[in-house]
């Protein structure tokens, strides 16, 4: 069965933030995730991952300004600073959290910015943030985020698009995100892209398609797909980003029902 993890930004949303640590654990999970930890203190968030016996799995980069709409600075030539210094805050989350991977949002390229300009920042930034997460002995993964639904403009939206971005960068520490949600809507062929791609993926999160929400809601056999994770030997966690299409608790059938 595969490692599986909680994204506590999407699940438990019916609780506190901090009380959905305890809420991972009864419900079975070993591991969380959750899109960023900076609003709280980082010795908060490792006393409950204590408390509950929980690993921190992954969280991202500092995104820029989230609430007003951006998704990540990496490719935004006039943000190299604030990136990086984003890299050194995520660093000390991550040595105090005891998470060995972070994840990096590449962002949506503004129209006034040219699409070699933007790549070109990307990479600059991300062989930044490698070398510097490599010495802490951390992994930096890049994610394909759909760009039909959730995020139009997003500068890796295909799997292709980060395997070009990695094989530029040519780091070791550098890998895939696989997102089943994402991928599905850009590509679909889930089992046997997973296949292909398994030696660059260091991390996989799941929801099913169309909606985002709980496996057994949309298109994904998610049986076979689970199936074919364990067949193929990853041992990395698989973590659920869905938003429940009810209360959390009843979403997760699925979970009880993998072999």
């Amino acid at each position: 069965m595969p490692r599986f993890a909680a994204n506590l930004s999407m699940l438990f949303t019916e609780v506190d933030f901090l009380d959905r640590f305890a809420r991972a654990r009864a419900a079975g999970f070993r591991g969380v995730e959750y899109l960023f930890p900076y609003e709280y203190p980082a010795e908060q968030l490792r006393q409950q991952l204590d408390d509950n016996q929980l690993t921190q799995v992954l969280f991202n980069l500092p995104p820029g300004d989230w609430d007003a709409g951006e998704r990540g600075i990496a490719c935004l030539p006039d943000r190299v600073e604030e990136f990086r210094a984003g890299v050194d805050t995520a660093i000390a989350y991550a040595q105090v959290l005891g998470c060995k991977q972070v994840n990096c949002l590449a962002g949506l390229k503004p129209a006034t910015v040219g699409d070699d300009t933007a790549w070109q920042t990307l990479v600059a930034n991300v062989s930044y943030a490698a070398e510097k997460l490599a010495a802490e002995g951390i992994t930096l993964c890049l994610e394909a985020i759909n760009s039909r639904v959730d995020m139009p403009g997003f500068m890796l939206d295909t799997s292709g698009r980060v395997l070009a971005l990695i094989e530029e960068v040519d780091a070791d520490n550098v890998r895939l995100q696989y997102d089943l949600y994402h991928m599905q809507i850009m590509e679909g062929d889930l089992i046997r892209s997973m296949e292909c791609l398994k030696p660059w993926i260091a991390h996989i999160q799941f929801a099913d398609n169309p909606g985002r929400h709980q496996p057994g809601t949309g298109e994904i056999n998610f049986s076979n797909v689970f199936a074919a994770i364990d067949q193929m030997g990853y041992e990395g966690w698989v973590s659920a980003e869905y938003r429940p299409s009810g209360e959390t608790d009843d979403s997760l059938g699925w979970l009880s029902g993998v072999k």
